[in-house]
């Protein structure tokens, strides 16, 4: 009886180490494999050792934009300017056009296919944010997606708020990880339309030149 006592203090005692590691704010310790050369499991825990201890990748920032990349990015470049629905070249911001395929458009894009984003759309963290307005010309509730095409980086993130229904003008914001060649999506369930876009900063306006 004793012994089945201590055996249950125990077991309470490890679940409630338990419990309070994982609703702490510190991270949890990293969790390894079990290696498949040399390792050994303890005769009474069950546990794996491993021969050799195991390590984990650092995280890397995303690679700076170079002037190579800004060259070879394939940016979506307009001969002439198009304007959404219900408005005029007239209306758009200089130097902007609109882009569609009859049942999808985004409008504010540059007819050199570059952002270059000011001080007030770039995070402490490097990420740059940006505002496209869309137009479904077809019924359908709007995606937006995008990746980076001369370096890895971690995928475009967008907002897409509701409260536009399933047809017309749909407002929308995306925040870039980082400056890059970017290829950015939008989608409904009865079509796609795709661009692709050299995003920099404006200490790196040298970079779009030529475009």
């Amino acid at each position: 009886m004793m012994y089945e006592r201590m055996i249950i203090k125990l077991a309470c005692a490890l679940l409630g180490a338990a419990v309070v590691t994982g609703c702490t704010a510190g991270p949890a310790a990293p969790s390894y494999p079990a290696s498949h050369q040399g390792g050994t499991r303890h005769a009474r825990t069950g546990h794996a050792r491993t021969g050799h201890a195991a390590r984990t990748a650092a995280p890397t920032s995303p690679r700076p934009v170079t002037r190579a990349a800004a060259r070879q990015c394939p940016r979506t470049i307009f001969s002439h300017v198009v304007a959404p629905p219900g408005t005029s070249p007239a209306d758009l911001v200089p130097g902007t056009t609109a882009y569609g395929n009859g049942k999808l458009l985004v409008a504010g894009l540059s007819v050199h296919g570059v952002i270059v984003a000011g001080a007030g759309f770039i995070h402490p963290d490097g990420s740059i944010s940006w505002k496209f307005p869309w137009w479904r010309l077809a019924r359908g509730h709007l995606t937006v997606t995008g990746r980076r095409l001369d370096a890895p980086a971690p995928p475009m993130s967008s907002r897409v708020p509701n409260g536009y229904g399933d047809i017309g003008f749909q407002a929308t914001g995306v925040t870039f990880p980082s400056e890059g060649c970017w290829q950015i999506t939008g989608r409904t369930a009865r079509t796609s339309l795709t661009f692709v876009i050299l995003v920099v900063t404006e200490a790196h306006r040298a970079l779009a030149r030529g475009g």
